[in-house]
């Protein structure tokens, strides 16, 4: 991210941090659900734009981790026998997540996210709940077949994402060296390779295929099919709060076991979804049903 567009959230930042209850007066945040308990809400921070799994339709939040979450915040209401516990949506983008979720701004973050070492080292993450191979789109026109292709050519990326890293050390090894470019979402991202200000864009295959299958100009895009790689995907929480990441584990654990969770995706990936009911069709991987049997929150 650069100086301008860090400087321009300063003061959205400074105001969800200012209202949000979580912060305590020394700095520190106090445990999840005696935090949740004591001012009748919990935070949710979502995706605006990351189909199918957290994003916006209307003005009401949707998608397959958002129902995740839901279930989560279930269990919290019950957990503290407080029904009308009321729920905060925050929306983040993949720079600010990280940020809101260590300082309290919200309690949970419901989006996107790879579960990586480097990330645990500062938050933790509930057991994977989604597998996503790493895909490059590009334009039809543009004759690239293979991610050798992308030799020379200007590749853009997501701000705080991980696909940069992967992208660097994936071409390093095939001795191939690209122009990178960032930009802030990834609708700004897949615009760029639109409108010819770069030649592709490397994101989480599920992700990509939400923005293909929702843009009005799909027919001159096209996904390689080729992986950069596999990353696991885990809902989010602070760091040190062993009672809160019990219960996001028990939660997510026991829809595997009792199939909600394959239901979930299948309702997601393999059917018509809003607004535009189109269906991804993107059956569950081999790794997925192999951490359905056995959960885990093994970073990468």
């Amino acid at each position: 991210m650069n100086l301008t567009t860090w400087l321009l959230r300063i003061p959205v930042v400074l105001a969800l941090l200012i209202s949000a209850p979580a912060i305590q007066a020394q700095g520190a945040v106090a445990p999840t659900l005696e935090k949740i308990r004591e001012y009748g809400a919990i935070y949710v921070g979502y995706r605006e734009a990351a189909v199918p799994f957290s994003y916006l339709v209307g003005d009401e939040v949707t998608g397959y981790t958002k129902e995740l979450c839901d279930r989560i915040v279930a269990t919290v209401r019950d957990t503290l026998a407080d029904p009308t516990l009321k729920v905060v949506r925050v929306p983040v983008t993949a720079s600010s997540r990280m940020l809101m979720l260590m300082t309290g701004v919200i309690d949970l973050e419901c989006g996107i996210t790879t579960n990586t070492k480097i990330r645990q080292q500062s938050v933790a993450f509930g057991v994977t709940t989604f597998v996503s191979g790493v895909k490059t789109v590009t334009r039809k026109d543009i004759g690239i077949e293979r991610i050798v292709d992308l030799n020379g050519k200007v590749v853009v990326t997501t701000a705080g994402t991980t696909t940069e890293r992967v992208v660097r050390t994936v071409l390093a090894g095939r001795n191939a060296i690209v122009h990178s470019k960032s930009a802030r979402t990834h609708l700004e991202s897949l615009a760029m390779v639109l409108s010819r200000q770069a030649d592709a864009f490397v994101l989480d295959d599920a992700v990509l295929a939400g923005l293909m299958a929702s843009s009005p100009q799909a027919d001159k895009l096209k996904l390689l099919d080729e992986n950069f790689g596999f990353e696991p995907y885990g809902i989010v929480l602070r760091k040190d709060d062993p009672e809160f990441k019990k219960l996001v584990d028990d939660t997510l654990v026991g829809m595997m076991k009792n199939g909600e969770l394959e239901t979930l995706y299948n309702k997601w990936f393999m059917s018509p979804i809003p607004p535009k009911n189109i269906t991804l069709q993107i059956p569950m991987s081999g790794m997925l049903k192999e951490l359905l049997r056995n959960p885990n929150d093994t970073g990468i």
